[in-house]
């Protein structure tokens, strides 16, 4: 990994899809041939690269193929972060970068460090292409409004640009059984709305505006990254079908990501990149992550060890 230390290192799969492509087309006419996938830990990373783009001097620009499969959390810009700093570090300026992004959106701070980290792509001079196959609501369309082009299918989900928030309030159920509870802070703000105090209307209110202020920054990033598009017109969270999307300036193109891919192929190296946490042994034998962190410890304490030093220095 790049800049993050991690206990779980990332593997990540190059996939030369011109080769696929050649491979399919041997098979279907009856030939066999030896799968080329390459796979190098992130140590090796740029020379994957390198020997990945090598293979055909033919081709003038590189395109680099991403999945981002977005959850509430998030949870995938762990892996574009380092997928994103690799491709930097190689690519030239004017190759391509494809995201195939899925994200019916979710916490505002985790994408918007997704939408930062697409945004690197462009600074650095290449170009971005998001597909969206199926979905790109919310924080989703947070990401995929930061490419220079949106290609999209005629029934895709877009838009939903929007903020939401919604909590229990279990003041008067414990009230009703006599259950206080103290809430000590400092700032007249810290806390607000509160799950088991009772909120007044000056709560609302500032829970409000906070709530009003994320959305005038997301109106915000679109109208920076889509200037042509009418914020204000679709800014109400509203989601809209691909084809109605279309006419609404929300994305470019109608077309699926399997199409445009299989263009690409005719004159230009397409990689595609795929990372995924490296399994430790632990977890290979059936321990729960927390059990199989514990494991790994003591396994390199005990490497670590005066005694296993020195039987190490004796066997040489």
């Amino acid at each position: 990994m790049f800049f993050h230390v991690s206990k779980k290192p990332l593997e990540l799969t190059v996939i030369n899809l011109n080769e696929r492509q050649t491979e399919v087309k041997e098979r279907l006419a009856g030939t066999t041939k030896r799968d080329k996938d390459k796979i190098c830990h992130w140590n090796k990373l740029l020379g994957c690269l390198k020997k990945s783009t090598d293979n055909d001097k033919k081709t003038a620009n590189a395109v680099y193929v991403l999945d981002f499969v977005g959850d509430i959390k998030a949870s995938a810009v762990d892996k574009l972060r380092e997928e994103v700093s690799a491709i930097i570090s190689y690519a030239k300026a004017g190759d391509e970068v494809v995201v195939r992004l899925e994200s019916a959106g979710g916490q505002v701070h985790s994408y918007g460090l997704a939408a930062a980290q697409l945004a690197r792509l462009k600074t650095a001079g290449l170009h971005l292409t998001v597909c969206v196959d199926k979905v790109a609501a919310s924080g989703g369309y947070m990401m995929a409004c930061v490419a220079d082009k949106i290609l999209t299918t005629p029934f895709a989900i877009i838009g939903s640009i929007g903020v939401v928030s919604q909590m229990p309030n279990f003041y008067e159920f414990l009230q009703k059984h006599d259950i206080d509870v103290e809430l000590f802070t400092a700032g007249e703000y810290k806390r607000t709305v509160t799950m088991f105090g009772k909120n007044d209307d000056d709560d609302r209110a500032k829970y409000q505006a906070e709530l009003e202020r994320i959305h005038t920054l997301f109106q915000a990033h679109i109208a920076t990254h889509r200037p042509s598009l009418a914020v204000e017109k679709v800014a109400t969270g509203e989601f809209w079908l691909g084809s109605d999307a279309l006419a609404l300036n929300l994305v470019d193109v109608l077309t699926t990501s399997d199409a445009y891919l299989l263009e690409k192929l005719k004159d230009s190296t397409v990689l595609m990149l795929h990372s995924k946490e490296r399994v430790g042994l632990a977890q290979k034998l059936g321990f729960n992550e927390m059990v199989a962190d514990g494991v790994e410890s003591v396994w390199a304490w005990a490497q670590s060890t005066p005694l296993v030093a020195l039987a190490k220095n004796y066997n040489k």
